[in-house]
């Protein structure tokens, strides 16, 4: 990686050491500041802004990897970009996994792909796993889901990944009263079975833990009053991706 890669500056928010969530193993995750869309149950609201982010060279970035590379090889981990929504600082994603491909470091892209057009050809080369977020499979719900975004770039981005023959998890939130409707489910679901490399679908069980993020930032938090998802209600859900013949956790 040349000199100039290495100055390239993106807005950092934040950084964690996660086990078993944010793709295999052990891994370092990024989160970057700014996303496109305000999806009704966003836990990061103080990630929406790039503003919000810290000035971050690939080398700064980079020398906080290596604090636990070792580490982190050893429980077969790796590094994941999430966010906000890396897409938003595609430059800054490609030099930071052509960083960690060099130092043979798995990694991972946590996006909705509602900005599906910035990651090119070259960026997708140096990323080993999509962790994909799919709000909805229905156009209306997705809309109402994130208030600002289309379906269309997420499904047309799986399958690009799919072409590519990239590996990846889907996530998708279950809200009661919002994204639970078994029609709306069966189409994530048809989605899903439709992308030949997806290895499995986690179902995030809605929670309000990010409420107080709403608060400092002097915010109304839109589903305060949603109340987590049923054991039963996720066994129905979790069993309509099973009947498409997919993993799910």
């Amino acid at each position: 990686m040349t000199t100039a890669l290495k100055r390239i500056v993106g807005a950092v928010h934040s950084y964690d050491v996660s086990v078993g969530v944010d793709g295999p193993g052990t891994r370092f995750v990024a989160f970057l500041a700014g996303c496109p869309l305000r999806c009704l149950y966003c836990h990061s609201p103080d990630t929406w802004y790039r503003r919000s982010g810290t000035a971050t060279t690939v080398d700064e970035l980079m020398a906080k990897v290596h604090r636990y590379e070792r580490f982190v090889k050893i429980a077969r981990g790796g590094v994941t970009l999430s966010g906000g929504d890396p897409l938003q600082q595609p430059d800054f994603v490609r030099a930071v996994f052509q960083a960690c491909k060099a130092v043979d470091l798995h990694t991972a892209l946590d996006t909705s792909g509602f900005l599906d057009e910035r990651a090119d050809d070259e960026l997708l080369d140096a990323t080993d796993l999509v962790l994909l977020d799919v709000k909805s499979g229905d156009a209306q719900t997705y809309r109402k889901v994130t208030r600002t975004g289309r379906l269309a770039p997420t499904v047309r981005f799986a399958h690009r990944l799919a072409e590519r023959g990239t590996p990846i998890w889907v996530r998708f939130v279950l809200v009661p009263g919002l994204t639970d409707a078994v029609d709306n489910v069966a189409a994530v679901a048809d989605i899903v079975a439709g992308v030949g490399t997806v290895e499995r679908v986690e179902v995030l069980p809605f929670h309000t833990l990010g409420a107080p993020k709403y608060a400092a930032l002097g915010l109304d938090y839109p589903l305060k009053d949603t109340p987590s998802p049923s054991p039963e209600l996720l066994d129905r859900v979790r069993g309509q991706f099973r009947e498409r013949g997919l993993f799910v956790t």
